[in-house]
């Protein structure tokens, strides 16, 4: 089962401001593709959150989006910044890309984020959403959400 980035927004409020608020922090983050061989691929990469969609954008031709043609997979883990602070905690989405196409949606992307043109643009289908961070300097706290099921929290001393 996958949902877009509305209805993970719709079901889980809170925990997508979240994890929006730690991708706006800084522009590049790093992308898990699967390579030919099965082996993984990390890669930075900028993401935008626009009309209800997570939206992964990508130079022509590059080995990510090669990657993401071949096998949709993906994981997605937003910049931890400098230092131990992680604001927010650590947080990680997982899914499927689906290249788009459409001309029109492009056009509208292009309207808004004004990306080097040519490029590869993905709409993502989520898998997992996955927050991790530290309360009260003594719990780890992982917060696990799957479409179609309640968040899971896991707190650990």
């Amino acid at each position: 089962m996958t949902a877009n980035w509305a209805a993970f927004a719709t079901a889980e409020p809170d925990l997508a401001g979240t994890v929006e608020k730690r991708f706006g922090a800084y522009t590049h983050h790093v992308l898990a593709t699967l390579r030919k061989d099965g082996s993984p691929r990390t890669s930075g990469l900028e993401v935008r959150f626009l009309n209800g969609e997570l939206w992964l954008g990508m130079m022509p031709d590059s080995l990510k989006a090669l990657d993401l043609r071949r096998d949709p997979r993906f994981a997605l883990q937003a910049n931890p910044g400098e230092g131990t602070g992680m604001g927010g905690g650590d947080v990680r989405i997982s899914g499927r890309a689906i290249e788009v196409d459409d001309v029109d949606i492009k056009a509208r992307y292009v309207e808004e984020v004004e990306p080097p043109e040519p490029f590869h643009l993905f709409r993502t289908e989520l898998t997992e959403v996955v927050r991790t961070y530290v309360e009260d300097d003594k719990y780890l706290v992982v917060q696990i959400w799957t479409p179609g099921e309640p968040l899971r929290t896991i707190k650990r001393t």
